[in-house]
């Protein structure tokens, strides 16, 4: 069995929303910044990236040219009941999340990145599927938008691993995901 772990990293508004409700991120181009919060360095552990469709199709509307050379360097996975013809390096799911996830940590490689959003981080954490939450919260408000994880009934309990906050007001938050 690989030591393969799915991880979402993701930044959250204070007020817990990774995005507007149009899926638009303005609020995190803030004036101070600590540098990369250490992405570059967690970009390094993965070599997989999981997204849900809209969280794809939002991550095309920023610098193309980025995005493309970023999805070169990683295998990339798209969760759609309705897969589109794309030339970028990705691959369209429709399985039962057990199922992709068992295969995909089978697979020899590095850790694997929850890009998100709501939605699939939800169904991957009813799975059972997911094993840490490393949490950016910006210290901004937006109100409303689209939560970290979309809402349903459920527990699930959480370990905080560690905390570090930044000198401009971001905390990072890094918790493992407890097993039923």
């Amino acid at each position: 069995m690989s030591n393969r772990k799915i991880i979402v990293y993701i930044a959250t508004s204070a007020d817990g929303y990774i995005a507007r409700t149009d899926g638009s991120v303005d609020w995190l181009e803030r004036p101070r910044t600590a540098g990369d919060y250490g992405m570059k360095d967690f970009f390094k552990s993965i070599d997989t990236i999981l997204f849900g469709r809209k969280t794809f199709d939002q991550s095309l509307k920023f610098d193309r040219k980025s995005v493309k050379r970023n999805l070169g360097k990683t295998r990339n996975y798209v969760f759609t009941h309705k897969p589109p013809r794309s030339k970028l390096n990705v691959t369209f799911v429709n399985e039962p999340i057990k199922d992709f996830a068992n295969g995909l940590r089978a697979t020899p490689g590095k850790d694997i990145w929850m890009m998100g959003g709501g939605g699939i981080i939800g169904s991957f954490l009813d799975a059972e599927e997911l094993d840490e939450f490393i949490i950016h919260v910006i210290p901004t408000f937006i109100g409303e938008g689209i939560p970290l994880i979309a809402p349903r009934h459920r527990s699930v309990e959480l370990s905080l691993l560690s905390t570090h906050a930044y000198e401009d007001g971001v905390v990072r938050l890094h918790y493992r995901v407890e097993k039923s």
